[in-house]
């Protein structure tokens, strides 16, 4: 299996660094926020659309590694709410984006058993990325490997919101008794209500902040930020936060072995 992993020429993860990853725990969840596309394309004099489109590239490779490790759930978040206010010419390409990635690497996804979810306002995305989007769903809704979650014009505060108005339409139609409402009942509520919250957040360029993403369900998440720009970021850079994942001391809130005494 480790043969096949995807190599960059920049730098690779030999196997036996590999194999001593998977010897610990491996995070079941993953989210990464992909930051630094536009970056990379300055830095080149080339256009920020070619950031993204090198992006697109390391989505590949990282899906393709995380399956390969056991991750159940990969969650990158693609498209904010708030980027609509990039310029059209922007936001215009990163639209065709989940196309190209999709009618190209929807083959790949498919023999690698990978699941494509995606979660975030559907209304808004133009009716070419829509079907796209749709057509992954619908081609790999049977796979049961690794689940890759698109967030796709999605916000958290707004996704908390709707949950709250659906909990607030319950209780006023005498369907849920507002002193019985529970955290669960917002999980459940939440476009992720079907997945495990995330173990890993990684955030990639050097920012450290986490942008109206996952706000809800990051409250015990580890995170983990890195100077590399998305682009940049390779298999080297994966094992790296993984590695750094499995040496943290997960309490929840409370204490473990020595810790209690």
């Amino acid at each position: 299996m480790f043969e096949k992993l995807l190599k960059r020429k920049e730098s690779s993860a030999d196997t036996d660094r590999l194999t001593a990853a998977l010897e610990e725990k491996v995070p079941a969840h993953i989210a990464i926020i992909m930051d630094g596309n536009g970056r990379w394309a300055k830095m080149r004099g080339l256009p920020r659309i070619a950031g993204h489109h090198e992006g697109m590239k390391t989505v590949r490779r990282i899906t393709k590694l995380a399956s390969r490790m056991g991750v159940e759930v990969l969650t990158l978040y693609a498209f904010s709410t708030e980027n609509w206010k990039r310029p059209k010419t922007e936001v215009d390409f990163l639209m065709r984006l989940p196309e190209e990635f999709l009618s190209s690497y929807l083959p790949e996804l498919v023999e690698e058993n990978v699941r494509v979810v995606m979660m975030g306002e559907q209304d808004k995305l133009p009716p070419h990325t829509k079907k796209a989007v749709h057509r992954a769903i619908h081609d790999t809704q049977h796979n049961t490997g690794l689940v890759l979650n698109f967030a796709l014009n999605y916000g958290s505060r707004s996704e908390i919101a709707d949950a709250v108005r659906e909990l607030a339409a319950e209780a006023a139609a005498g369907l849920l008794n507002p002193e019985d409402v529970t955290e669960q009942h917002i999980t459940d509520r939440l476009m992720t209500g079907a997945l495990p919250e995330p173990d890993l957040l990684i955030r990639t360029s050097g920012e450290v902040r986490l942008s109206n993403f996952m706000l809800w369900q990051l409250a015990y998440t580890e995170f983990w930020f890195t100077e590399t720009l998305w682009p940049d970021f390779d298999s080297d850079s994966m094992l790296d936060a993984i590695e750094n994942y499995q040496r943290r001391n997960r309490r929840y809130g409370g204490l473990k072995g020595d810790e209690a005494t």
